[in-house]
């Protein structure tokens, strides 16, 4: 999987995917993430890429050629989409998340100030996703959600790859509790089930535990799960 990441401050992404899991899948070949900086394509002398909108009001909009300019000058993959991180997107869930990972490539907008000037929109078509109903100061770290989120669905990025498969969401549910050693601490003990080694008991356990979960924090996925 290949991210090609736009934005103005290409060391946040860069940072961010320095480290742990990301860094193992980037060493390994399994993810590429690279940026690109629409400062580096501006006509302007200043490295300006942002101007007062039309109409008047406050804030700044970033201009239509430097963005277009740095997106024609990305190689695109055959089986790549291109995502614009914005709050008027379709909502990031676990679905989408899993459809995003089909691609081999994924090129990613970051806004900032007020936003893309509509002209973006109108020549680059991209698809628009959003990580929630608020407004954050740029687009930087909803693509961080994004390639994290993407990457562990991503064979060999992960010690296991049902660690993916059991994780909150992807059956529909909340995931179960986890324990470690000791057994007893403080006086709370790990649950018996957890210790016989039957591992029919343990599933039926765990998903027990997943529905009672979901159900008492989440009763909207609860129903929908009940509804499948």
């Amino acid at each position: 999987m290949k991210f090609d990441v736009m934005t103005l401050f290409p060391e946040m992404i860069e940072s961010y995917c320095s480290y742990s899991i990301l860094k193992r899948a980037a060493d390994s070949g399994i993810i590429s993430v690279n940026t690109i900086n629409p400062r580096d394509f501006t006509e302007d002398k200043h490295k300006k890429v942002d101007d007062t909108p039309y109409g008047g009001g406050a804030g700044m909009v970033l201009m239509a050629q430097p963005y277009v300019d740095a997106y024609e000058s990305i190689e695109r993959e055959q089986n790549s989409i291109t995502v614009m991180l914005s709050p008027q997107g379709e909502p990031l869930n676990d679905k989408l998340v899993n459809d995003l990972a089909k691609y081999d490539q994924i090129v990613m907008m970051c806004g900032h100030y007020e936003g893309f000037d509509e002209r973006i929109r109108d020549i680059i078509k991209p698809k628009e996703i959003s990580i929630g109903d608020f407004v954050l100061t740029g687009g930087e770290l909803p693509a961080l959600c994004l390639i994290d989120a993407v990457s562990r669905k991503i064979e060999g990025t992960l010690g296991k790859i049902e660690s993916a498969d059991e994780d909150s969401f992807s059956n529909g549910l909340l995931e179960y509790p986890h324990y470690t050693k000791p057994r007893e601490y403080r006086g709370l003990k790990v649950p018996e089930v957890l210790l016989n080694g039957n591992h029919k008991e343990i599933a039926a356990f765990r998903l027990q535990q997943s529905k009672e979960r979901t159900r008492l924090k989440r009763p909207d996925l609860y129903e929908k799960y009940e509804n499948m």
